[in-house]
């Protein structure tokens, strides 16, 4: 299970980067922590909501979209291993 910690949420941030998403903290009127822009590398955090919210919902595109597991550097592996294994609910 990942922590819905800030230290959490700094490493997706280096995770999307490392895979060449560009992540944008705005507020918006969207239900969830975060969207990702249709057929983009953008994806749009909700500055307003909590930071569980914000890992939760990072963590929910990250399984979704194709990871190259060649990109993620060796600090982020375990933690990648940990996303990968982690089912959410939200």
């Amino acid at each position: 299970m990942v922590a819905l910690t800030q230290t959490s949420l700094d490493k997706l941030e280096l995770l999307f980067k490392e895979q060449g998403y560009r992540l944008r903290f705005e507020k918006g009127s969207f239900r969830t922590g975060a969207c990702m822009l249709q057929n983009s590398k953008v994806i749009v955090v909700n500055k307003f909501s909590s930071v569980d919210m914000k890992v939760q919902s990072l963590i929910q595109i990250l399984q979704s979209i194709p990871i190259d597991e060649q990109l993620v550097g060796e600090k982020l592996k375990s933690f990648y291993q940990q996303i990968k294994q982690t089912k959410l609910t939200i």
